[in-house]
């Protein structure tokens, strides 16, 4: 007979970066690709946003959070962290929603890249014009 693991999902998403996030109930830590947080996120910057829902509802060393993580960079990938931790927070107590609501971790960051136009040298910027 097997023995049935207790885990919560969720998914984040930000610019292109998707990470699934699974909560098991245990002492803490965080994985990412099968790497600590630490070493994954370089910098505090993006390490933040990995640890504010958790801190936001006081379950920091309730649960150890793996999460596998892919597409876009470091930023993005950090805040679909984030949201992919909100939503596994709330599967497990529906009473943090208002809590993680407000502050806005569930929220879908939209904001993406602006495709490159041609003639042009980005998204924006245009080729230096010259009248002569």
């Amino acid at each position: 007979m097997a023995i049935k693991q207790v885990q919560y999902l969720g998914t984040g998403r930000r610019k292109t970066a998707v990470a699934r996030v699974f909560l098991r109930p245990g002492s803490g830590a965080i994985t990412v690709n099968g790497r600590p947080v630490e070493n994954y996120f370089p910098t505090d910057s993006v390490r933040g946003p990995v640890r504010q829902p958790l801190e936001a509802t006081e379950s920091l060393d309730k649960f150890d959070v793996l999460v596998l993580a892919h597409g876009g960079g470091v930023a993005g990938q950090s805040e679909a962290v984030r949201m992919g931790i909100a939503r596994a927070l709330i599967q497990f107590n529906a009473e943090f929603r208002p809590k993680l609501k407000s502050l806005g971790f569930l929220t879908r960051d939209a904001r993406s890249r602006e495709r490159k136009k041609y003639g042009q040298k980005g998204a924006r910027k245009r080729f230096q014009f010259s009248k002569r």
